[in-house]
């Protein structure tokens, strides 16, 4: 039998990417997506028009969305729910809540850019922002690079976006118990987005998944777009260890700007629980 072929990760420009929703399913149903779901940051504004697409294009789909967490010692982690009611109240008004701190988030990004000689830094990220409420360190990306400060999106958030760089600055986001609270209460599944990528030590990552499953989370993304083969081996070890169910995702943001394209991403290994075993 021929493996589903899901991607329950990636984004429109609804939040930071660079396609329309209806255009995201359209791509996803051009590269085989048997089952997918949008999940833009903090927001789920682009879901009925992507909902309406899967329709016309007959792919199987799920709601999503991709909550910012504040972790440990200031980290941001995210979480993926999935399968939700979408205009559940308790839900809209935790993401809203979310979405509020973003604005001011960039104020003070851009302040520090000017420090080092990058001024216009807001405005120019605002070009590159469908809705000004989600502005986010990728616009700004994009707008560097628009500047020649760096080649390509990666780079600045290698030199000039991450941790310690001169663009980066902290900020709270929801807690990992509020933004399971409201997935579960909207009738969602939580999972654990791109283990991989987050600057934890081994005993933070454990102390990161024992709270993610003490607090009802249940999956874990073993195959993200930017993941080894090495990693997805790794994470289908700690799914088999903590009975995680296993996501498969591309976090696709937009043509010649992912590490993957929908859809094309690894293989499951065969012997863990995939998260849409659970669903009808």
């Amino acid at each position: 039998m021929k493996p589903m072929n899901a991607d329950l990760h990636c984004h429109s420009r609804v939040s930071d990417g660079l396609l329309a929703p209806a255009d995201v399913v359209a791509r996803a149903k051009e590269n085989g997506v048997d089952l997918l779901a949008l999940t833009d940051h903090d927001e789920i504004g682009g879901l009925d028009e992507a909902i309406a697409a899967a329709t016309d294009h007959g792919v199987r789909f799920v709601t999503g969305v991709e909550i910012s967490v504040s972790w440990g010692d200031d980290q941001t982690v995210h979480v993926v729910g999935l399968n939700f009611d979408h205009r559940n109240p308790v839900l809209a008004a935790g993401l809203a809540r979310v979405r509020g701190g973003r604005d001011a988030r960039a104020g003070r990004m851009a302040a520090e850019l000017a420090k080092v000689g990058i001024d216009g830094a807001y405005a120019g990220a605002l070009k590159y922002v469908g809705n000004p409420a989600l502005i986010s360190r990728s616009h700004f990306a994009r707008y560097l690079v628009e500047r020649g400060c760096a080649p390509d999106v990666k780079s600045v958030f290698d030199h000039w976006l991450a941790k310690g760089k001169p663009g980066y600055v902290s900020h709270c986001w929801a807690g990992l118990d509020e933004a399971l609270q409201w997935i579960h209460a909207a009738g969602g599944v939580a999972v654990i987005a791109h283990p991989g990528r987050y600057r934890l030590d081994a005993a933070e990552r454990r102390t990161l998944y024992a709270a993610f499953k003490d607090l009802g989370g249940e999956g874990v993304e073993v195959v993200s777009g930017a993941q080894s083969e090495a990693e997805i081996r790794e994470l289908a070890g700690i799914a088999r260890e903590y009975g995680f169910l296993a996501s498969r995702a591309s976090d696709f943001h937009g043509p010649g700007e992912s590490y993957s394209d929908l859809g094309r991403i690894a293989a499951l290994p065969p012997d863990l629980k995939t998260v849409w075993e659970t669903w009808n």
